[in-house]
């Protein structure tokens, strides 16, 4: 989005020496990022006294979780207001997924460059709220902390492929949807595995601890719309691990979001989509409940997102060449509010 940043393609893994430096990173996950702008008061909480709680949403009670997020909004509170007076934006993120959030190959040991399509809306988010797009400190969160991090104050937000559900909406806030996804099979191109069938019958699957992807696995297999011989037992904190185990020849299949794993089969062709998604899902931007005027102002930046095409150009740049442009994603979901 800014021509100072650079950009460049990442090639594909080289093998399974190269996938071991992907272990690496992964387990790098609490590595607080570099950032551009001098330190604040270090606070990254969001919340504030005399903050309005948002509506609790009792899981059994919700349906369609992507429609209940709080209208648009650009009145100051407290969340806001500590974020301007901090003078930067802390965001969770993925540094190991392709295309969405991941390490620039050529950043050096002193300065990390991470870019891809959430890195891009985080970057809008901040020079909304800052005027600047690189008022920004990128923390690198597993899969199942993201949000252990939104509720401990380590971030403001988080901005990593999050699917909004009706259970994590009791523990966070969301935006209104920014992307349309559902889940997927990953399996070896020489694989007998078809997709989310029979055919995972006595297949080794594996899944991110914490992800929709389990819950889903886990679900279909009690109710018998999973064979029962089918093993989901393998789960890692990062998603992209599930990518390594494959690899390896450790797990037979990876369940993940279909957007993740078009980006992951671009990144090595011995790996390939099995069938269509089984779901429909929708990534959101999370927050802390009690941030309502943050939640209403990332809206807003999201509807400004969408109209003026910042939206499209970073799919165009990002997505496009593994999603193609006949995608159901291709385009930014309308939102409906609360």
């Amino acid at each position: 989005m800014h021509a100072r940043r650079l950009r460049a393609s990442l090639r594909g893994w080289g093998g399974v020496g190269a996938m071991a430096v992907v272990c690496a990173l992964a387990v790098a996950f609490a590595l607080l990022l570099p950032h551009t702008q001098p330190r604040g008061d270090g606070s990254t909480g969001t919340g504030g006294a005399g903050v309005a709680e948002g509506t609790h949403i009792k899981a059994e009670e919700c349906e369609n979780p992507e429609d209940r997020s709080l209208p648009p909004g650009t009145a100051k509170g407290p969340a806001v207001e500590a974020i301007e007076k901090r003078g930067y934006l802390s965001v969770g993120v993925d540094q190991n997924s392709y295309r969405w959030g991941y390490r620039n190959p050529n950043s050096t040991a002193e300065k990390v460059e991470l870019e891809g399509f959430d890195i891009d809306l985080a970057h809008r988010i901040a020079e909304d709220l800052l005027g600047d797009p690189d008022k920004i400190r990128f923390k690198a969160i597993p899969t199942n902390q993201r949000i252990p991090a939104i509720q401990n104050g380590q971030v403001d937000m988080v901005v990593r492929t999050m699917t909004i559900n009706c259970d994590r909406l009791e523990q966070v806030a969301f935006s209104a949807p920014y992307f349309l996804t559902g889940q997927q099979v990953l399996a070896p191109t020489s694989s007998t595995v078809e997709g989310y069938d029979e055919t995972l019958a006595d297949r080794r699957v594996c899944s991110a601890a914490g992800s929709t992807a389990y819950d889903k696995l886990d679900a279909d297999r009690k109710a018998g719309r999973l064979p029962a011989s089918t093993d989901i037992s393998t789960t890692v904190p990062n998603q992209l691990d599930c990518l390594v185990r494959l690899q390896l020849g450790e797990v037979d299949a990876v369940v993940t979001d279909g957007a993740l794993a078009a980006s992951q089969a671009a990144q090595d062709p011995s790996v390939e989509l099995k069938g269509d998604r089984f779901t429909t899902e929708y990534y959101g931007v999370a927050m802390e409940r009690k941030a309502e005027d943050l939640v209403r102002r990332v809206n807003r930046i999201l509807e400004d997102y969408r109209e003026d095409g910042g939206w499209q150009a970073s799919y165009d740049k990002w997505l496009s060449p593994t999603m193609g442009d006949e995608s159901e994603s291709a385009t930014p979901p309308r939102p409906t509010y609360a």
